[in-house]
């Protein structure tokens, strides 16, 4: 790796403190989730995967939401359930977080998500996709690989090379063996190790307390396989290249935190430097949050998903 400067190293530390044990959660626990009428309610039953499942609701244009590593579709109900109105949302869950069933074993993880959410992108018009840190990394790969399938992207808190955060000259090939130490850390931690290792993952994740308990027991409730298959695809996968030839509309929303978090022109220069690639792409700052936008400033983040959407 690359010489990393003081301000990259802070930088790292923050975000790489998810490499090993990533707990990523929600805006609220799953017996605070507010519970949804039946009849606005429906799975997609017609698709059938083993990578992911569908929760549909609501009618109008169609949006795609996408949790993040580990986390439960229900990070985003309290966003579904208000572009409900508006809107036909598709709340997707991928399968081995947050008690889906895994069947993969160590096998890829990124790239058979990707394929299935294209396919199901297919079957309907043109939708809008927004992403949650892997959920978004997720969907900017259906962009590049399907670009006919998808409207247009809202990328949240997540880097088109996550392993970057290690230096600007960091590459795929030699984050493998970092990648490969994340994923021994998930599969060979005891139990009340990993858990101590979510619970402090949690607390640098979102400044929200309310939160934090949920995105661990998600965590734990995860296939272990699953996690250690999916960090090790996020850490090895760089969507750059793909960027200049992208057409699709992308609004790139990322956090900043001067308490405790990364602070603003940090984070300015990592958004601004890793989606050089793609002029075109909307770059949009939310201050005073961690990596969980839409659970440490959800009214906002609500603001810039309808300013996306009516784009």
């Amino acid at each position: 790796m690359s010489k990393i400067t003081a301000p990259a190293r802070t930088l790292r530390a923050f975000m790489l403190a998810a490499a090993v044990g990533w707990a990523v959660g929600a805006i609220c626990s799953p017996t605070q989730a507010a519970p949804v009428e039946a009849a606005a309610t429906q799975a997609a039953s017609a698709f059938a995967s083993d990578r992911l499942s569908i929760e549909v609701m609501g009618q109008g244009p169609d949006v795609i939401l996408i949790p993040g590593f580990a986390s439960s579709r229900d990070v985003w109900r309290p966003q579904a359930q208000r572009l409900s109105a508006t809107h036909r949302v598709h709340l997707v869950q991928l399968s081995g977080f947050a008690g889906e069933a895994w069947s993969h074993g160590d096998g890829a993880f990124v790239q058979p998500a990707v394929d299935e959410v294209a396919r199901y992108a297919r079957t309907l018009n043109r939708p809008a996709i927004i992403g949650h840190s892997m959920g978004a990394l997720v969907g900017l790969l259906a962009v590049q690989q399907h670009p006919e399938v998808v409207g247009k992207l809202m990328s949240v808190d997540s880097l088109p090379f996550f392993s970057a955060l290690y230096g600007p000259t960091a590459t795929a090939e030699s984050a493998k063996p970092f990648a490969e130490q994340a994923a021994a850390g998930i599969l060979n931690a005891d139990a009340a190790g990993y858990r101590a290792q979510q619970q402090a993952t949690a607390a640098g994740m979102m400044r929200s307390e309310a939160g934090r308990a949920a995105m661990v027991e998600w965590s734990m409730a995860s296939d272990r396989h699953a996690m250690a298959s999916a960090i090790r695809d996020v850490m090895t996968t760089d969507a750059r290249p793909g960027l200049a030839a992208m057409t699709t509309p992308v609004w790139a929303v990322y956090a900043a935190d001067a308490n405790g978090g990364v602070p603003s022109a940090m984070a300015d220069a990592m958004w601004s430097r890793e989606y050089a690639a793609l002029p075109s792409a909307k770059l949009v700052r939310v201050d005073d949050s961690r990596h969980f936008i839409m659970n440490d400033q959800p009214e906002r983040l609500a603001v810039l998903v309808d300013e996306f959407l009516a784009d």
